[in-house]
């Protein structure tokens, strides 16, 4: 085992960009201005200045409540849920070397959405809801577990995998939907709006409780970053260096179960962001999936939240899902990737 982690710290092969360190941190500070400037967005409009105050504790504003409990622990989480599904995608994609690859399209997300209508529909009585991440990443788990043994013939082929996990898919939405006839009408109402997407109603117990899900799997993945770029060069070429490429798999695999898993617990099956974060953190980010990570991650939580922030501002007293407004915008460029692979 020695051996094993010794090899992936020795061979990392990627070439970094100068200007990739500088875009993190420009992508960062974008993070919190649109964080800030969602925080003052609302029903009822807050000065930029009076929020800013409110975050440094220098401020005792009538609008305190709704800055501290309503509109901050809804950003945080819509913040941390695109972070997960977006490291997911990155990591899919390079593991599988495909650019359609998502959480979503592969079945990871479909897994968890049908542990979670299962949690809806008989368990929530009798289990406290802060398991439910750990019921979503069991979902996600036998789904996962299911593709890789499917796709498993002496190795994994990266086409392979993503065909049969298009297959595990197709079959855990007919199964959500099979258990959604046989629920009542109350665990319907919530698995509709659970699975369209949606950080509506989340507080800080909430974020207190997904934050570990989806922090922890980041450092191991950010180690193995240089390891996983040089898994795009192709099974061959990682073998000869002496990388244990199905173990490399394995890590990086569990890791994005935990992270889609986890996001999609807290707020439903938001699509699209696995697949939209990573095209647009290559554009910005070259060479080094090291700091793609943080990148995607940041980026995922914008998309995210400028969608939440859209469904609850643009439509007067309604509060459309995070996932309408998502897949307004992933579905066409999802068609355009597959124009672009012909």
């Amino acid at each position: 085992m020695d051996n094993i982690f010794t090899s992936l710290g020795r061979h990392r092969t990627d070439n970094p960009d100068r200007t990739a360190l500088p875009v993190l941190i420009l992508v960062m500070l974008f993070t919190a201005l649109i964080a800030i400037v969602a925080t003052a967005a609302g029903p009822e409009d807050i000065p930029i200045l009076t929020v800013i105050h409110e975050l440094f504790g220098a401020s005792e504003s009538p609008h305190g409540f709704i800055i501290q409990s309503l509109r901050l622990p809804r950003i945080a989480m819509a913040l941390l849920v695109g972070a997960g599904l977006g490291v997911s995608g990155l990591i899919l994609q390079t593991l599988v070397r495909n650019p359609l690859a998502s959480p979503e399209i592969i079945g990871i997300t479909g897994g968890a959405s049908v542990a979670v209508v299962i949690y809806f529909g008989w368990l929530a009585p009798i289990v406290s809801v802060t398991w439910m991440p750990l019921i979503a990443s069991a979902g996600s788990a036998v789904a996962a577990i299911t593709i890789f043994l499917l796709a498993w013939s002496g190795t994994v082929e990266p086409a392979r995998l993503i065909l049969i996990g298009i297959g595990i898919s197709a079959t855990f939405g007919a199964l959500t939907t099979l258990l959604m006839v046989f629920s009542t009408e109350m665990t319907n109402l919530s698995a509709y709006i659970w699975l369209t997407g949606s950080v509506y109603g989340a507080d800080w117990t909430d974020v207190r409780h997904i934050l570990p899900w989806v922090l922890l799997p980041l450092p191991p993945l950010i180690f193995l970053g240089r390891t996983l770029n040089t898994l795009l060069l192709g099974h061959d070429v990682a073998t000869s260096l002496g990388i244990p490429v199905q173990v490399v798999r394995l890590i990086a695999l569990g890791a994005c179960v935990i992270l889609a898993s986890s996001a999609v617990a807290y707020a439903g099956a938001i699509g699209f962001v696995g697949l939209l974060a990573p095209h647009i953190t290559r554009c910005l980010v070259k060479n080094t999936i090291t700091l793609q990570i943080p990148a995607t991650a940041c980026i995922g939580g914008l998309l995210v939240l400028i969608a939440d922030t859209a469904g609850r501002t643009l439509f007067g007293s309604l509060d459309l899902p995070a996932g309408i407004f998502v897949s307004a915008i992933g579905t066409p460029f999802f068609i355009y990737l597959l124009y672009r692979q012909r």
